[in-house]
């Protein structure tokens, strides 16, 4: 079911807000600025009323919500006093816990009391604004999370909440299982926000194989913010899966105009035209990506995953070993590194890299998984 309405259920003792801030450019608008509504004059400016109307802002609280949260919170006190008093709110009011997907909207995380990174920046985004301050979204770009499928790759970025405290920039992150050593971050407005949310609802519906659901939240996206890449490499998998390639290439070919050495986009660009007999192009294609320097352990994961598919395991694990040398606190490294050791007959170190995603995120769905899966094989290697 596509997300373009609210969804009509009936709501337990919820939180809600009043948005009152735009974030554009300096994230800082006046207090009591309707950001809700400034946002779907975007997206109408944007992709047409027609989208404009029925689109769900992400930050926005129903009524109901609303009048709990204004109850429960009053806009008062100094930045630092009113941010841990919305941190308390939501961890220990809300009782909120960490779920990867699916990524819900502010009111949606509430109720179900549970989310992931982004569901968690549109509670804390909708609640502090109430709270008349100024939170905005912010991008890691030192984080971004692929996914490798059917020989494509899936992109979705990873979002933070960010707030000026005393002049300094302040982060808020619900990633339960990482360090917050992150480096690179781009601060951006509501719209882009906007389509990051459809492209993690497309993303995680592409994954589960809901194919109209995925490519309705993808053309949200992309229409919302057209220079949005991660939507457009996601909308080209979607047309590759249908058998579509050609409207793949042009959709890949466009999205690297705005980013020329976008990993995702390449590699996928390169699968296209594999699909489409044209293997000159795809190699090299492929040997350009060899040839660009990575630190996203991502990369490396979809690697050895590729190679581990062609049954070249010491290929794979040699990538799983440059992954997690870029990253150790990243379970999906754990994970690839155990189906890796797992074609290899290595069970004790496969157990190991097993529990180690376990601990570093225990909700984790694919952990879950292969624990379930490789539960007889590796009982008796403890």
């Amino acid at each position: 079911m596509l997300r373009f309405e609210r969804r009509s259920t009936l709501r337990p003792l919820i939180f809600g807000s009043v948005l009152s801030l735009l974030i554009l450019g300096s994230c800082a608008p006046p207090a009591g600025f309707d950001s809700t509504g400034y946002l779907r004059q975007q997206i109408a400016k944007q992709a047409g009323d027609d989208l404009a109307d029925r689109v769900g802002i992400p930050f926005e609280l129903d009524p109901e919500v609303l009048e709990v949260v204004e109850a429960k919170l009053k806009p008062v006190g100094d930045t630092r006093s009113r941010v841990a008093r919305i941190l308390d709110f939501i961890f220990r009011g809300v009782d909120l816990e960490y779920q990867l997907s699916p990524t819900l909207d502010a009111s949606d995380t509430f109720v179900e009391q549970q989310g992931n990174c982004l569901s968690f920046v549109n509670l804390f985004v909708a609640v502090g604004r109430h709270m008349r301050l100024d939170p905005f979204y912010v991008e890691v770009e030192d984080h971004q999370r692929w996914d490798h499928r059917e020989g494509m790759v899936v992109s979705q970025g990873h979002i933070v909440a960010g707030l000026y405290v005393d002049g300094e920039l302040k982060t808020y992150d619900f990633l339960p299982y990482r360090v917050k050593s992150y480096k690179e971050f781009e601060p951006i407005d509501d719209l882009t926000a906007a389509a990051h949310f459809y492209n993690n609802l497309g993303a995680e519906a592409l994954l589960a194989g809901e194919v109209e659901a995925a490519r309705g939240h993808l053309e949200t996206a992309t229409r919302i913010d057209p220079s949005f890449v991660k939507a457009a490499n996601n909308l080209g998998v979607w047309h590759s899966r249908q058998g579509q390639s050609a409207d793949a290439v042009d959709i890949y070919r466009k999205a690297l105009e705005v980013e020329p050495g976008n990993v995702p986009l390449l590699t996928n660009l390169a699968r296209a035209y594999q699909q489409l007999g044209q293997v000159e192009e795809a190699e090299a294609l492929l040997a350009q990506v060899e040839g660009v320097q990575h630190r996203n352990p991502f990369f490396f994961i979809y690697k050895g995953e590729a190679a581990l598919a062609r049954g070249e395991t010491e290929e794979a694990l040699a990538y799983m070993r440059d992954g997690l040398r870029a990253d150790t606190e990243t379970p999906e490294v754990h994970l690839g590194l155990t189906k890796v050791y797992v074609a290899l007959g290595e069970l004790r170190k496969a157990k190991h890299h097993l529990e180690r995603a376990l601990r570093l995120d225990a909700t984790h769905p694919e952990a879950a998984r292969l624990a379930r899966m490789l539960e007889p094989t590796l009982r008796g290697e403890g």
